[in-house]
């Protein structure tokens, strides 16, 4: 999947950042979902401070794992990626996605991933970020919206999830706009799971919209996976908020 648009009929934006990463959660509520089993909601740690600034090279290389606290001490986003696809020996594998404003309960946006084929798997090897980027486009009503949820759908292979936790840094330009950090807990081996991360978005000045707006795919995210606190995963993407214009 290497672009996607948000539905052109609903009020549409992105995963702006919105307070910044921290430490000290509340256990994740649970509801019931439609079809059987338990939707985890999941709120970001509410770090005050972030760890000391670091840049991309000193993680490239340092000696030994990559840390969350390392992560969040970057303060733009990364021009290549800190990990190679084949570190993700848990064979974690994200298979829907939605998101949906939770103030309305309007779905803005809803992707499935196709099952994989024969060609999928020759473009993969020829192409280390193959599947590891997407692009989004929505419109700029998206960056006026308070409350976001995302629900994820991931599979996991045959090896248990300790402390599984995913960071993700959304920068426009070279400004950090807001880091989220979400547990997704343990999870059993062979499992598929879903669970709904809650995104408070910050409220932008008219004049930060308006650049984000007219200057497409200038706003940018890292998305970090652990697995008992080394880095596994790690996605990239980038957003333009000038769709239905």
């Amino acid at each position: 999947m290497s672009e996607a648009k948000a539905r052109s009929d609903a009020p549409v934006a992105d995963n702006v950042p919105g307070g910044g990463g921290g430490h000290g959660t509340a256990a994740p509520p649970r509801e019931r979902k439609a079809g059987g089993g338990v939707l985890k909601r999941l709120k970001s740690r509410q770090n005050k401070v972030d760890s000391r600034p670091v840049a991309e090279e000193d993680l490239r290389t340092k000696s030994g794992p990559i840390t969350p606290e390392d992560v969040l001490g970057l303060r733009v986003a990364t021009r290549g990626y800190l990990c190679k696809p084949e570190e993700n020996i848990y064979n974690i594998d994200f298979v829907r996605f939605k998101i949906r404003d939770l103030e309305t309960d309007t779905v803005l946006f809803e992707i499935a991933k196709p099952p994989h084929t024969d060609d999928e798997e020759e473009n993969r090897a020829g192409d280390a970020s193959a599947g590891r980027f997407v692009r989004y486009q929505f419109t700029p009503a998206f960056l006026r919206l308070r409350t976001v949820g995302a629900t994820v759908e991931f599979t996991v292979g045959s090896r248990p999830l300790n402390n599984f936790r995913m960071i993700e840094r959304h920068y426009f330009r070279d400004h950090l706009l807001k880091s989220f950090d979400f547990d997704f807990g343990f999870c059993i081996p062979n499992s598929c799971n879903t669970c709904e991360h809650i995104y408070e978005f910050p409220q932008l000045s008219d004049s930060l919209v308006r650049q984000m707006v007219e200057c497409p795919y200038e706003t940018r995210s890292d998305s970090f996976y652990f697995v008992d606190n080394k880095l596994v995963m790690h996605n990239k993407a980038d957003y333009a908020y000038n769709g239905g214009q």
